[in-house]
């Protein structure tokens, strides 16, 4: 098997290439899925202090029926 002189430091430069995408593509994916779960965090928090203001609302609507009924 011959193979041409000019390609083995071509080879070696790509192989590089490939190894920096490779590990550039992880980290990418991995900072990728950390906003993800922190954006999913937010959300549940957010849904959180909705459930507690319409609690509130409700105290508040109760409350004034209550003291209209009063």
């Amino acid at each position: 098997m011959d193979i041409p002189a000019e390609l083995i430091p071509i080879a070696g430069m790509v192989m590089v290439l490939g190894i920096i995408a490779i590990i550039f593509w992880y980290k990418t994916r991995e900072k990728e899925l950390q906003v993800h779960q922190d954006m999913r965090i937010r959300e549940m928090e957010h849904q959180r202090k909705m459930k507690e203001l319409e609690l509130e609302v409700e105290k508040e609507k109760n409350r004034h029926t209550a003291d209209k009924a009063s």
